[in-house]
């Protein structure tokens, strides 16, 4: 029998794994090239051990962390035992155990003398993995090879030392190499920081204690979840989301779950859900996992650490050849947005009936913009992704949903960073940006609203934007009552031409100099009946701007750069009022 650690040896390596991957993403942060990384933090820490169990992540993008134990499993699948201190390894191919192509992971190997006992895992999105069209998305796709490099399994450093032809091959195939290399370079920083750390955590507790504490993380985490899971109604539930289209006249694809519950365990079974299409909002199976396993994080206490514990109590069922798990060579890319979100969507519609004082109604969609061009200032090619203007959060028995806090799948982990740092870096500037009245969905606690925002492209010669989304024919979904969001609005106006609502899944979209881009993003869905919603709140909605003074669910919002500063308190009442109400009384009317 091996070294047992006592609890309170266990909680205090619980929190030193939480400090490491934590210290592993400020590393990243600082020192990142892209703007889509240092300013936008859409990048993840973990630490796994060598089977690719989950032990450690930190809070930045769950969509891609739920993923990473298939990724573990592809590498040693692929290297076995012939791993050695020095090696990082990088891997991007969804077919071979990622999500999807932009996100590039690296991963390094953590020995106690001749043991690989960790790995410490660093995955970015990049700003561009080449392909056939800029910024990493491709509304066009009808295959993989048409989204970018496809990176199987592969071995970058060998014992310390870099395999240059490698890299200078797979930084041939993007277009701006330099911001790439610098870009993994941080990330394998970022990864060798988690190596030194858990080497430290291995030679303070001694290797036998340090995993017999890692062991005990994992099984307390397990009996958190359990314990909660337990406490919710048994039976088979059903839910069932909905994606616009797939760019390619798809139209309406259904997602559906049916979630059995019995004492501590669910079953989640997604075969029920549509074909796979032919454009790229099919999932990958390690994506559609990740899907699977955020939907059981929403639901589960906050306090109980998301690891490879925590979702033991979980089984998935899904069907191959289905919008949730594609056969190759079906493109995949918007998968982390769509169909992640709506997987999610339908899971948590399900146990909504279970434990309806822990689902949340739905979050804003992404619709994202991509420009690629000349910037007049220094000649220099630019590709700039948007993250502002972002969409509103769902609503739940806790209170009322984050203003513009981003999609689902991302949990408010990725940001849309500084304005005014965004207009230095790229040729914009900002007329607006500010809450869209009336966008979030009516209810007893009201979803967020999304934004309103009105971008001036500064540039002096034409350039291209391609868009990459959902959610401008259906809105986040409201609960037991509550209303749906308002869908997104994207419109482009050039002097002398029509105005052009913008479409999800566009390719070459032409940018002419002093365009400007009118941005109305989507709320999140409001939770219970509207009638109950207090006088008092409503009130405050009017007053904050969240609502337009007829009481309209539409409106430009008023003229400025920023929120006026009643707005920002709103905003932090909004947060704060979430987190203070108490979530366990489950309201008048929607007892089972």
């Amino acid at each position: 029998m091996g070294e047992l650690a006592d609890p309170i040896t266990v909680s205090v390596v619980q929190h030193r794994l939480q400090a490491i991957v934590e210290e592993m993403g400020e590393a990243m942060l600082r020192t990142s090239y892209s703007q889509i990384l240092n300013s936008s933090r859409d990048f993840s820490t973990a630490v796994l051990d060598p089977d690719g169990r989950l032990i450690a992540q930190a809070e930045h993008v769950p969509i891609h962390v739920g993923a990473l134990p298939w990724a573990v499993r592809a590498v040693r699948d692929a290297f076995g035992d012939t791993v050695r201190p020095g090696d990082v390894y990088l891997l991007n191919d969804p077919y071979h155990g990622n999500n999807h192509l932009p996100d590039l992971t690296a991963f390094v190997p953590v020995f106690a003398g001749p043991r690989h006992l960790f790995w410490s895992v660093n995955r970015s999105h990049q700003s561009d993995i080449g392909g056939a069209t800029h910024g990493a998305y491709n509304p066009g796709a009808t295959e993989i090879w048409q989204e970018g490099v496809r990176i199987p399994p592969l071995k970058l450093y060998d014992r310390g030392q870099v395999r240059e032809d490698v890299l200078q091959m797979i930084a041939t195939n993007v277009r701006h190499p330099r911001d790439f290399r610098g870009d993994l370079a941080a990330m394998i920083g970022s990864a060798h920081v988690g190596e030194r750390r858990m080497l430290a955590l291995l030679a303070e507790y001694g290797e036998a204690l340090a995993l017999a504490a890692v062991e005990g993380v994992l099984d307390g985490a397990e009996r958190q979840a359990r314990a909660c899971i337990g406490a919710w109604k048994d039976g088979v539930y059903r839910g069932e989301a909905i994606i616009d289209d797939d760019g390619h006249g798809a139209e309406d694809i259904r997602i559906r779950a049916a979630v059995t519950k019995r004492g501590s365990d669910l079953t989640v079974d997604l075969s029920d859900s549509d074909p796979q299409v032919t454009g790229f909002i099919n999932s990958s199976y390690p994506n559609m996992r990740a899907a699977v396993c955020m939907a059981l994080a929403y639901l589960m206490d906050p306090e109980t650490p998301k690891n490879d514990g925590a979702f033991r109590p979980l089984t998935v069922i899904a069907r191959p050849g289905t919008v949730v798990w594609a056969n190759p060579p079906a493109p995949v890319t918007l998968c982390t947005n769509h169909c992640a979100q709506e997987i999610m969507e339908a899971v948590i519609k399900a146990l909504s009936r279970a434990c309806p004082w822990r689902a949340m109604a739905g979050w804003g969609r992404r619709f994202r913009i991509a420009i690629s061009g000349e910037d007049p200032r220094t000649g220099r090619l630019f590709i700039w992704h948007m993250f502002q203007a972002r969409p509103g959060g769902g609503a739940s028995s806790a209170g009322d949903g984050w203003p513009t806090v981003g999609e689902w799948q991302a949990a408010g982990g990725i940001k849309f960073g500084s304005l005014e740092v965004t207009e230095v870096r790229f040729p914009l500037f900002f007329r607006r940006h500010e809450f869209r009245p009336g966008s979030g969905g009516d209810g007893q606690y009201r979803g967020g609203p999304g934004a309103s925002m009105q971008l001036l492209v500064e540039i002096a010669r034409p350039a291209q934007a391609n868009t990459a989304g959902d959610g401008v024919r259906h809105g986040a979904c409201g609960l037991f009552g509550g209303a749906d969001g308002l869908p997104h609005r994207y419109v482009l106006r050039s002097k002398g031409r029509p105005d052009r609502v913008l479409k999800t899944k566009e390719v070459g979209i032409p940018i002419h100099p002093g365009d400007v881009i009118h941005v109305e993003s989507g709320g999140g869905g409001g939770w219970g009946a509207p009638r109950r919603r207090r006088p008092a709140a409503r009130a405050a909605d009017l007053d904050n701007g969240f609502v337009t003074d007829d009481g309209s669910r539409r409106g430009p919002g008023k003229s400025g750069r920023r929120a006026p500063a009643k707005r920002k308190r709103a905003e932090a009442q909004s947060d704060g009022g979430a987190r203070g109400r108490s979530s366990a009384a489950l309201p008048p009317g929607l007892k089972n």
